[in-house]
């Protein structure tokens, strides 16, 4: 199983401000990725919203520097790759996709990897799931 990772499936692992109903499906997701064969593809960004979350939580003592380290920990030995050519893609269609469905550049940017590589989407924003619906891309469902 292959899929595109977005950071607020990500963070929730962390974080737990998902709501209670959005909680099976983070756990789903982090099963997911712990299956023997299973990857979760994200943009060169991906990073820096999670070590962005990660700084501002600890410097809002929300969380501790050794939950982030056991966090980072988990998110290393996890089979998560960084597309290298979301960059080439930023001002072209990443762009495009911002304008035409109202998106940040950076939510912007998750849609355009799941298109680019035909891979559904694992996400809890709320516009970012329109943009896919509207856009053809699947959301990674669980039966």
């Amino acid at each position: 199983m292959r899929f595109v990772l977005d950071a607020s499936v990500t963070l929730s692992w962390l974080l737990h401000d998902t709501s209670s109903r959005d909680v099976p499906y983070a756990l789903a997701v982090l099963n997911a990725l712990r299956t023997p064969g299973a990857s979760a593809e994200v943009p060169v960004t991906w990073g820096l919203e999670i070590a962005n979350v990660i700084a501002r939580g600890e410097a809002k003592a929300q969380i501790t520097e050794a939950q982030s380290e056991a966090f980072i920990e988990m998110l290393s030995a996890a089979s998560i790759q960084a597309d290298a050519a979301t960059f080439t893609h930023t001002l072209s269609e990443t762009l495009q996709l911002a304008r035409r469905y109202r998106l940040s550049s950076y939510d912007a940017s998750y849609l355009e990897l799941a298109l680019r590589s035909a891979l559904p989407l694992a996400t809890f924003d709320e516009d970012l799931r329109r943009a896919a619906d509207k856009a053809g891309v699947e959301q990674l469902r669980f039966a």
